[in-house]
């Protein structure tokens, strides 16, 4: 559905479901040259299953109008915004990569609106190499094929080809390549930027979940270490066979994580219109 922030038209993929204000709400946020389409495996399972969904398109990603936020802080208060526009006082935050430390930033210093978090392809800190982000100011091709190859497990690996025409590998880069130029390089400062994540894990006191691809190069499980060491009474779990795309390479091991997660979390909690 489209919904109007200010002036911008914002995009957010519900899961065919229309909201019901006593079910609790999950706000699931993409991460870097993504969109709501990330989401697509575990998103439609949680609408059908209990939840009402808000897989949104951040400003200027996918669907949604600009201009870019450009910092953690600054996404992080939008997506605020956003919930308060759609009057839902409380959510889980879902992030991934880029997401997580929205998610990280809003636990923190918005918890009222906060009842779970779930952050996936964490690390903290989220420093981008030097050649990664001069190829994203000067050569976004060449940063998508090494986001491409970095992001993934392999290039052959089962299921990304579970049938003829069909790649989790090369969908992953088509769905960067369709996003707006300069979208990248923006996303890549503010992750570089970001300084706040031990201090907003000291402060959280949600019910958390912190999920690692055990072969992701982007964000490798170690670098999430120290958030998961911060957050009191955080649960890590490693995705086997799985990179930084973990949602697409193993869809029914992070829906089955984030499902249980989530029911633990909705049984000790009232959820006034969440």
């Amino acid at each position: 559905m489209e919904v109007k922030l200010g002036q911008q038209s914002v995009y957010i993929y519900t899961g065919s479901k229309a909201f019901r204000p006593d079910l609790p709400s999950v706000l699931m946020i993409h991460g870097a040259q993504n969109d709501h389409s990330v989401w697509i495996m575990q998103s439609r399972w949680l609408a059908h299953h209990g939840y009402n969904v808000i897989a949104v398109d951040l400003p200027a990603h996918g669907l949604s109008e600009g201009p870019l936020c450009e910092t953690v802080q600054a996404m992080a208060a939008w997506c605020s915004d956003l919930l308060d526009s759609l009057d839902i006082s409380a959510a889980a935050w879902l992030g991934h990569s880029m997401g997580s430390l929205i998610a990280l930033e809003a636990a923190a210093s918005r918890p009222d609106q906060s009842w779970a978090n779930v952050l996936l392809g964490s690390a903290f800190p989220m420093r981008v190499s030097d050649a990664l982000l001069d190829a994203a100011q000067h050569d976004e091709q060449k940063a998508f094929a090494m986001i491409t190859r970095w992001s993934h497990s392999g290039i052959t690996h089962l299921p990304g080809t579970p049938g003829p025409g069909f790649s989790i590998y090369n969908q992953a880069r088509r769905l960067m390549e369709r996003q707006k130029p300069g979208v990248l390089f923006n996303d890549f400062m503010a992750c570089n930027a970001y300084n706040r994540g031990l201090e907003c894990a000291q402060a959280i006191k949600q019910p958390t979940l912190i999920l690692s691809g055990a072969l992701d190069l982007m964000t490798p499980p170690k670098a999430a270490k120290s958030l998961a060491e911060t957050i009191i009474g955080a649960d890590m779990r490693i995705i086997e066979k799985a990179g930084h795309q973990m949602m697409a390479e193993q869809p029914d091991a992070v829906r089955v994580a984030i499902a249980r997660f989530l029911a633990g979390a909705r049984s000790r909690r009232v959820l006034p219109n969440a």
